[in-house]
């Protein structure tokens, strides 16, 4: 069984970050180590919460995993807490990443044109070095038009698209994959290139309602699949058509979803899916 690990937050109530990356990878059939970067009594669209940083805790748990000699097949981060752990993360990739295990950063950091609250206008920066380490990174336009400088817009075309990725991989990464492109207004997908000049994209119905932390479930999908032995292309499609089944599913439950996307009664149709796939290997 494969083994990975994922460093971003634990909020302790509510659909997102660890909470979603250790049920969702785990269900696939891979082994889910974490190292919680903070803990959040729930995610930031409650009213009220609390939050701890946990950066004092990185390096003295890496330490310990590499006397004990624990390795990884793949490490995936989300949400780091500041541009300090973002040099926190590097380093950790630095003990980590051997060139033969997987890398795959999502820079959540930002969406609808902005940078979320908790950051300031030095953090892409901070997360561009982090993204620069990685064999795979996932950001949104937003999150790209950080990375990159380029402007951020909400009418593009396939220019746009592919300049933007060509410019995501002067980071450093081995592929950059877009996620949140559409160039009709009922489709939804993604894009990606790698430095071999390879290209991808796969579109799906694009859902009317949007739900807190599918981003994390579709980076999370993202990842399971490949440690089971998908191609990047196949796990980026089995990623798309299990978010929009969970957001279906979250419209069709009739309770207030800013909590999270309902994705655990999803969880045997995602079993399925992936068995699915993996015969088409």
């Amino acid at each position: 069984m494969k083994r990975i690990v994922t460093l971003q937050d634990i909020s302790c109530v509510g659909c997102c970050s660890i909470t979603v990356a250790l049920p969702v990878i785990s269900a696939m059939g891979v082994e889910c180590g974490i190292l919680p970067t903070a803990v959040l009594s729930t995610h930031t669209m409650f009213k009220s919460f609390t939050c701890k940083d946990l950066s004092d805790q990185i390096a003295p748990i890496s330490e310990a995993w590499k006397t004990e000699q624990i390795s990884f097949d793949g490490i995936y981060t989300g949400y780091l807490a500041s541009a300090e752990q973002c040099g926190q993360i590097c380093d950790f990739f630095d003990q980590f990443a051997t060139g033969e295990n997987l890398v795959l950063v999502d820079p959540a950091m930002a969406d609808n044109g902005k940078l979320y609250p908790a950051f300031d206008e030095n953090f892409p920066a901070a997360m561009a070095k982090v993204c620069a380490k990685a064999e795979v990174i996932l950001p949104n336009i937003t999150e790209a038009s950080l990375l990159t400088g380029m402007p951020y817009r909400t009418d593009y075309d396939e220019a746009y698209i592919r300049e933007m990725l060509e410019r995501l991989l002067e980071l450093g990464c081995k592929t950059a994959v877009l996620t949140g492109v559409s160039f009709e207004p009922e489709k939804l997908g993604v894009a990606y290139l790698n430095r071999d000049g390879e290209s991808f994209s796969y579109f799906t119905y694009r859902c009317p309602q949007s739900y807190h932390g599918t981003g994390d479930l579709y980076s999370s999908v993202v990842l399971g699949g490949v440690m089971r032995g998908l191609s990047l292309a196949s796990a980026l499609a089995l990623a798309a058509d299990f978010v929009v089944l969970c957001i279906e599913a979250t419209a069709a439950s009739g309770s207030s979803r800013w909590y999270g996307v309902e994705f655990e009664s999803q969880i045997p149709r995602l079993c399925e899916m992936l068995e699915k796939h993996l015969k088409e290997v």
